[in-house]
């Protein structure tokens, strides 16, 4: 039975994470807190002034703790895994379990992707329940709403969409005079959109910094839905800031082959509950292989 460890990503922040590992990992812990120039434990701990809702300081937060709770898996000789995927940040972790950089090059990824995401600004993003795109797509054009993209695909019951701040209060009158659920998100910017374009450009000049390794079992790409393809790191990433994340593409094509898939989440149980309403609902088709990754999805 292939075997999927599934990393989260932003929004599964909670004060009181890595309790149950900082102390187990002293070392790495405080490299970490040096590296960041910061109390990483104290942030945790008591998220003094809502810090740990902050993109800036979630993502590095949630890679180290998402790090140690994978190196604590690995400490206790746990099933190893057949392939690995991450729901936006939680690829970073992904990508650490399978080998393609090591704990500080991830870190210090993750720290410039935080904080050129924060300094982004003027939008948001929302979800949007029960409602398939291309509905979504007609209710949007009947009003005349222009400039939202698509941003996740999380199950078939529920797409993320994001824009400028009046796009977005457009997009929500439209669809509530049509009596569709739509709950906007707790973040700052419009992520994984065009408009995250000049954070794109920027961090894809950063990871041009680094040496990449081929993961050592396949991790399954938010951009594509597919596994990585060989020497495709930096610009997947890079693409990842401006591209949905098409997280029903990814759990379909694992579910797609003939043996049973077992899942594993590393600190929470958010990304099994989507797998288990994309499990749960009706087949369809595979994704197709995309290379290069596709454009950015817009209505």
């Amino acid at each position: 039975m292939p075997f999927a460890i599934l990393f989260p990503g932003q929004g599964a922040q909670f004060r009181g994470m890595g309790a149950d590992v900082f102390h187990r990992y002293p070392g790495l812990t405080r490299f970490a807190c040096d590296l960041l120039g910061y109390d990483l434990v104290a942030l945790c701990r008591d998220d003094p002034d809502g810090l740990l809702s902050r993109t800036e300081y979630t993502q590095p937060a949630l890679y180290t703790v998402n790090a140690l709770h994978t190196f604590e898996r690995t400490h206790r000789e746990d099933r190893q895994a057949d392939c690995c995927l991450g729901h936006s940040l939680g690829e970073y972790n992904a990508l650490l379990a399978a080998g393609v950089f090591d704990f500080e090059t991830g870190l210090r990824l993750v720290q410039r992707r935080g904080a050129l995401m924060a300094a982004a600004s003027g939008g948001g993003m929302t979800a949007v329940m029960d409602t398939p795109e291309e509905r979504l797509r007609e209710i949007l054009a009947q009003d005349g709403v222009e400039g939202v993209d698509v941003a996740g695909y999380n199950t078939d019951a529920q797409i993320v969409v994001a824009g400028p701040s009046g796009v977005l209060r457009d997009a929500h009158a439209a669809l509530q005079r049509r009596d569709v659920r739509c709950v906007p998100l707790r973040v700052s910017a419009p992520f994984h959109s065009r408009y995250m374009e000049p954070a794109r450009v920027a961090f894809e000049e950063f990871l041009r910094q680094f040496t990449f390794a081929e993961p050592v079992v396949p991790v399954i790409a938010n951009v594509t839905g597919r596994p990585y393809e060989k020497g495709a790191i930096v610009r997947t990433l890079s693409e990842q800031l401006v591209a949905p994340v098409r997280w029903t593409d990814s759990i379909r094509g694992l579910l797609a082959h003939d043996t049973p898939l077992e899942c594993e989440e590393v600190g929470g149980k958010s990304l099994l509950r989507m797998v288990d309403g994309i499990r749960g609902s009706s087949p369809a088709p595979s994704p197709t292989p995309a290379s290069p990754p596709p454009a950015r999805n817009r209505t």
